[in-house]
């Protein structure tokens, strides 16, 4: 990402997780547009609350990766080195949390996934965890949202209607971890999905656990069948002049430097950048 921005020649900061959890909104407030990269899992809720307002002020978000906003994470007040999550019983994940343990030691919240605490990610950023898998990355089709004008600037300079069949991650820009829309889990109701990946994905893919409350014979969570496992491209307004873009996959920005830079993938990331940081800066926090 930060070799694609010094490609393009585009004015940029750099701030840490650690930055927006000590500093919030006010961190945030003087920038046009704000972007987290390929894979930003664990936030805490001074994290979300930030860009929570920062929207809500008519801040531009870019979400260009998969499987985001997805720990509840807590550090520590007093010793701020201390960095704690607890998976809980539920999420997909490597270890679950002991009997009796699913409560952080450094702040008393509840761990384990920020939708189970009432704060999916699609409700930040359209978009939320939907599948993983690793033998190889696909692409986005099109939708017939994609074509209408009031999207058009997203995709100018893109006749194509397959997105990112190429890249650095496993060959595609849609692959590892895949984000979707759902409404169910708060994808706003104006938001327009650009571009999926439905039906272009593989058993390799498999839908995440905390989706499948039961299993039954010849029930199939892999991407071959099930229309769950795939990623969305995103777009939504907000009140008050805020505005987002998904990107949906953590590969996408894998696909930025194809063909020195000149391809469908940078187009896009490019065209929505551009627009959002050229509108008038947000309102003050």
């Amino acid at each position: 990402l930060i070799d694609w921005l010094e490609h393009e020649e585009i004015s940029y900061a750099v701030v840490t997780d650690e930055d927006l959890h000590h500093e919030g909104l006010d961190l945030l407030a003087p920038y046009r547009a704000v972007i987290t990269g390929s894979h930003p899992e664990y936030f805490t809720a001074s994290m979300l609350h930030a860009l929570e307002k920062y929207l809500s002020h008519g801040g531009r978000r870019m979400y260009l990766g998969g499987n985001g906003f997805y720990w509840v994470t807590s550090v520590d007040p007093a010793r701020p080195h201390v960095v704690e999550v607890r998976r809980g019983y539920s999420g997909t994940r490597a270890w679950e949390s002991a009997p009796g343990e699913s409560h952080h030691s450094t702040t008393g919240e509840l761990g384990g996934l920020w939708r189970h605490r009432g704060r999916p990610p699609q409700r930040l950023v359209g978009v939320g965890f939907a599948a993983m898998g690793w033998d190889r990355s696909s692409f986005f089709t099109r939708t017939k949202e994609s074509y209408k004008d009031d999207v058009a600037f997203i995709f100018d300079g893109v006749p194509e209607q397959t997105i990112g069949d190429f890249g650095l991650i496993m060959g595609g820009a849609v692959g590892d971890e895949l984000d979707r829309a759902d409404s169910q889990h708060g994808t706003p109701a104006n938001a327009r999905v650009l571009a999926t990946s439905a039906g272009h994905h593989s058993d390799f893919y498999q839908h995440v656990v905390e989706e499948v409350p039961s299993n039954y014979a010849n029930e199939n969570h892999g991407g071959s069948t099930n229309p769950d496992v795939r990623a969305d491209m995103v777009y939504f307004e907000r009140a008050g002049g805020g505005s987002v873009f998904s990107g949906g996959s953590s590969a996408w920005v894998g696909s930025l430097f194809q063909n020195d830079y000149n391809n469908n993938v940078s187009r896009i990331t490019s065209n929505v950048l551009r627009s959002f940081i050229d509108r008038p800066a947000p309102a003050p926090g």
